[in-house]
């Protein structure tokens, strides 16, 4: 596993573009910190964003996972980059003639994709305590590590989701190309969802939405779901203007992690069928 690894993480850090995304990305991720200093003024209303409660804890293992999670793109694009520079330059073949198999090829990237993703876990469970520290107005231990199943989650979403763009790599070899497969099956769930939601289940948008639950991007964004509306703040409007109590379930459930787990499995074992039969 070492040696394997120690092969992927050479070729990605002798490769400029590929060394200025990985740096960028972690500089960007540190944006989150700015987040505290965010004043919204409208007439006579002033908001610090801070005192809201967006860093207390438990909070912020939910919110920070959220707000990091959008930006895994960076990270996709040093994947899929991997994967096409093997084909233009020709790596894969000689590391195969080198006495590399196919497996030990997807294994090598497959342990990348968990380095990234284990990497950038461990960055956003660090910024978020020195955050929370900083700036939460809970400070028992019992808190602070309270909800500590988003960052659980954040990995596993990190890791299905660069596995899936690993397989979209191999797939297509083309790095362009794998972005904009990317893309077009995330417009391709949304239209499933309309087709769901207005034809087939019209009269019901929740088993609309729990057949949705199965589909690869949906289920690794229900991991972690949006947490905004947790704020007292956006309660507290709902409540004014007349809305409805949310009812709505924010941990991570245990059908969503099996669903995504699943997804991993099936991505990496895709990118070997192809590689196995594909003629290099």
């Amino acid at each position: 596993m070492k040696r394997l690894f120690s092969i992927e993480f050479q070729k990605i850090w002798m490769n400029r573009s590929s060394r200025i995304l990985l740096i960028s990305y972690f500089i960007i991720l540190s944006f989150i910190a700015l987040i505290a200093s965010l004043k919204i003024e409208i007439g006579s209303f002033n908001m610090r964003l801070a005192d809201q409660g967006i860093f207390n804890f438990p909070y912020i293992w939910h919110f920070n996972t959220y707000i990091a999670a959008v930006l895994k793109l960076f990270l996709a694009i040093v994947i899929v980059s991997m994967m096409a520079n093997e084909y233009s330059y020709g790596t894969l073949k000689q590391n195969l003639i080198d006495g590399l198999s196919k497996k030990e090829f997807v294994l090598s990237k497959f342990y990348t994709v968990v380095a990234m993703a284990l990497a950038s876990t461990v960055y956003v469970f660090l910024l978020s305590l020195i955050l929370g520290l900083s700036f939460s107005s809970y400070d028992e231990t019992s808190i602070i590590f309270t909800d500590l199943q988003f960052i659980a989650a954040y990995f596993l979403k990190l890791t299905a989701f660069f596995s899936f763009c690993l397989f979209l790599g191999i797939l297509v070899k083309r790095s362009a190309f794998a972005l904009g497969f990317l893309l077009v099956w995330n417009i391709f769930e949304g239209i499933v969802f309309a087709i769901l939601r207005v034809g087939f289940f019209a009269d019901s948008p929740d088993t609309a939405r729990s057949v949705m639950r199965f589909l690869p991007l949906e289920s690794m964004a229900n991991l972690i779901k949006e947490p905004f509306t947790r704020l007292s703040l956006i309660k507290q409007i709902e409540t004014s203007i007349g809305g409805a109590a949310n009812a709505k379930i924010y941990d991570v459930q245990f059908v969503d992690v099996v669903i995504v787990l699943a997804w991993t499995v099936i991505f990496v074992l895709m990118s070997y069928t192809i590689l196995k039969k594909r003629d290099l």
